[in-house]
């Protein structure tokens, strides 16, 4: 990992906080899988549309590793509420279906300064309900639906697992990779690993202040850890050690397990956010992948 951040710091790409969102999202979508496994052969990867509460058309796309009728993972992207897009995280969902024999239906949320708090929130949730009602035209079994996500993601697959709960949706599981669960990013790792560690303070500031004001941080929907959480889907969270999220992940597993919320929490030691998308570099993002794709075959019964 240090031999890592020692080659993206010698390349100087420009930060992200120092672009417009437009450039900051271009920029993005052209490295987002450099790291990455190479996109794996899929039985099935099919784009198609998901109505949000408005009626906005918003993109998804499916992925499955064969035509049965398979349980099925919404997943949430990760990139601050500002950046990521379908084709960021596609080898992450790609590995995930494969691992886990189910399906994975991404979902491309729209994206702040123009959609700001809640409106990704909100997409998550449209998208939750349409799926659970509609999964079946999908050829998915929507009895078994897991939601899951990765750092902004993740918050966003949180939140929605609360929302499940609330309006007594069954969940097998949510899935919460390097997930933002505070509100003002004041713990001690956020200090710690304020400069050179993948995502750094400024950028998270930037994803903030383009996101969300300051006087609604506190909105569970935004900050999970404002959240009474009894009786919420169990949870699968990985977290890295070199994370400025680190503290709140560990943070929330806690608060879940003692609401008794089944937690598996795996915490991999000396690498930083965003590992789980750099295969092609860092071993243990395979085999974080694979423990993900472990925790959702389980959660599924199968």
């Amino acid at each position: 990992m240090a031999g890592l951040l020692s080659r993206m710091s010698r390349a100087k790409t420009p930060p992200l906080h120092t672009m417009t969102p437009a450039d900051a999202r271009a920029a993005y979508t052209l490295r987002a899988e450099v790291l990455d496994l190479p996109r794996a052969p899929m039985a099935r990867v099919e784009d198609f549309t998901i109505p949000a509460a408005d009626g906005t058309a918003l993109p998804a796309r499916l992925y499955a590793p064969s035509h049965e009728r398979l349980p099925l993972l919404l997943y949430l992207h990760g990139g601050g509420f500002v950046i990521g897009n379908l084709e960021t995280h596609d080898s992450l969902c790609r590995q995930l279906a494969l691992r886990s024999g189910g399906a994975v239906v991404a979902l491309d949320y729209r994206l702040a300064p123009e959609h700001r708090f809640p409106a990704a929130v909100d997409d998550a949730w449209a998208a939750l309900h349409w799926l659970a009602g509609q999964a079946h035209t999908l050829g998915l079994d929507a009895s078994r639906l897991a939601v899951g996500g990765d750092s902004a993601g993740g918050t966003l697959a949180a939140a929605t697992a609360l929302h499940a709960r609330d309006v007594g949706q069954p969940l097998a599981l949510q899935l919460l990779i390097t997930p933002g669960t505070t509100a003002h990013a004041d713990t001690a790792s956020h200090k710690l690993f304020a400069n050179g560690f993948v995502l750094d303070a400024a950028a998270i500031a930037w994803f903030f202040d383009h996101y969300i004001d300051v006087h609604h941080r506190r909105d569970w929907r935004f900050a999970p850890l404002e959240a009474e959480v009894d009786g919420v889907a169990p949870a699968c969270l990985i977290l890295a050690e070199c994370d400025p999220l680190v503290d709140e992940g560990v943070t929330y597993a806690d608060k879940l397990r003692l609401a008794g919320v089944p937690v598996e929490l795996e915490l991999y030691r000396g690498l930083t956010h965003d590992f789980i998308k750099m295969g092609r570099a860092i071993p243990q993002a395979a085999q974080a992948q694979q423990v993900a794709a472990e925790a959702l075959r389980q959660a599924w019964g199968g």
